[in-house]
């Protein structure tokens, strides 16, 4: 019997085991997509208790304390953090092969050098242990970031928002990561939401530009867009229910922005036609600036409609969506590859059955411009698991080449979520190195070595131009 995660973690091979220690564990972290705020990281926040930088935004854990029966108060609530923690630690040892086991481990024993177990017996031994931690200098928001040994970090940022925080992290030449603005435009996108004409005017603010048409529209995004440029976006991400080609006349689209600036209601189809027309304009954008268009699909949000009012979005009321069409997918990019305008884009789908979908897509549309010019996102949100992650690289090398693939990203609030990398590193290395093991591919450390590097860390670098 193995050692409970030892340092051969998840590595079932010699091979596995050279390849992840000489090769991967080294490497540093380009975090391309998360969800930490540029705010806290300028301010260089700490937290309190393990409670505070555990628990707090981490839907994934509070979905699975609801499926333990802890009451909501001790979840999204208002009983004390102390309690909290409790709850957590009593349920964490049902989570047997769930992966919030072995990453609430890994992240005790990385950040808090902890390598005992968790439960509700040793639940006051961890909590006096991380929260004297903590108090360390080192484990500030900006600590914990570096102690992860990350070169770059993207986080998620409206065309609206001023970008103050980045800018002050600019300035700051005593962190070492470099905090980049990542492009999102959800909500100008929403056209069907009630909000949709106040957020119009809060980007109209932001650009300088007055909106009373979608053409208005387009001049004004161009005009975020070179400000996020200056400041080092080289990514967008789209939040979608599934990649959409439904286009319409430019008059058409017009008819639609104005009912909708006017508050009409407007049909499903009139929503497609509006969001490709939107897709097709942004995608050109993105191709002219050199920067990488993420699509995120195959998510139905916010299902518990009484969650959603006692706490509001992403509280854990999410699930897959199994209506993500690869034939509208291909069409919108192809329809953007026609004028000469597809950028390198990554796709992400929710539903683990897409994969093979999505390998043979992006196969349709690689071109010289560089390797794996269009890429399969690694796997995202419920697939996130041993499984999951082995299923979408054995899927992507099945369809094209594994070795120009991007790798890991944390998608996470958290900042000590950086650990996921390494269990991405690991399952991967174990992959890779079972086919050699079992003489599907020979046993060349030189050509090895170098794709697992790439995998980590060299290829995220490359792809998205980062310095």
């Amino acid at each position: 019997m193995k050692q409970f995660m030892d340092k051969d973690f998840l590595l079932e091979t010699e091979t596995a085991k050279k390849l992840f220690h000489t090769y991967a564990e080294p490497m540093p972290v380009i975090d391309y997509h998360c969800h930490i705020e540029a705010k806290e990281i300028a301010e260089d926040i700490r937290f309190d208790n393990i409670t505070q930088v555990w628990l707090g935004g981490d839907h994934y854990k509070w979905r699975l304390m609801r499926a333990n029966g802890v009451d909501e108060k001790y979840i999204t609530g208002d009983a004390p953090d102390r309690e909290k923690f409790q709850k957590w630690a009593e349920t964490l040892p049902r989570a047997v092969g769930n992966p919030l086991y072995q990453w609430s481990h890994l992240e005790l024993q990385r950040y808090f050098d902890y390598y005992g177990v968790l439960n509700g017996d040793t639940a006051e031994e961890v909590w006096q242990l991380c929260n004297a931690k903590l108090q360390q200098p080192d484990m500030s928001a900006r600590g914990m970031i570096e102690k992860a040994h990350v070169t770059h970090l993207c986080t998620t940022d409206d065309p609206a928002d001023s970008l103050e925080w980045h800018q002050k992290l600019r300035e700051d030449k005593t962190f070492t990561a470099q905090v980049l603005p990542a492009w999102r435009p959800e909500a100008a996108m929403k056209i069907r939401d009630k909000g949709f004409s106040a957020y119009i005017k809060r980007l109209s603010a932001a650009a300088g530009e007055r909106i009373d048409s979608f053409a208005d529209l387009k001049k004004a995004l161009n005009n975020r867009l070179a400000f996020f440029d200056a400041m080092g976006c080289r990514a967008s991400d789209h939040s979608l229910d599934y990649a959409m080609y439904v286009p319409a006349s430019e008059e058409k689209v017009e008819d639609i922005f104005a009912k909708a600036l006017k508050g009409q209601e407007l049909s499903y189809e009139e929503d497609l036609k509006y969001k490709t027309a939107f897709l097709l304009f942004i995608g050109k954008e993105y191709k002219k600036m050199g920067w990488v268009m993420q699509l995120h699909y195959g998510v139905k949000r916010d299902n518990n409609q009484k969650l959603l009012r006692s706490y509001g979005p992403n509280a854990g009321g999410d699930c897959i969506d199994s209506y993500t069409p690869s034939a509208q997918l291909a069409d919108l990019l192809n329809a953007l590859q026609e004028e000469d305008a597809l950028p390198k884009t990554v796709l992400y789908s929710l539903n683990p059955i897409d994969n093979t979908a999505i390998g043979s897509v992006i196969g349709c549309f690689q071109n010289g411009e560089e390797p794996g010019y269009i890429q399969q996102g690694s796997a995202w949100w419920f697939n996130d698991n041993r499984q999951g992650m082995v299923e979408q690289m054995t899927g992507l090398a099945n369809q094209g080449l594994l070795g120009n693939f991007i790798g890991m990203l944390t998608d996470s609030r958290s900042f000590v979520s950086y650990p996921r990398h390494e269990y991405f590193r690991r399952i991967m290395c174990n992959l890779i190195g079972g086919w050699v093991e079992n003489g599907e591919y020979p046993m060349d450390e030189k050509i090895l070595g170098q794709i697992v590097q790439d995998i980590s860390y060299n290829n995220t670098k490359r792809y998205f131009c980062f310095t």
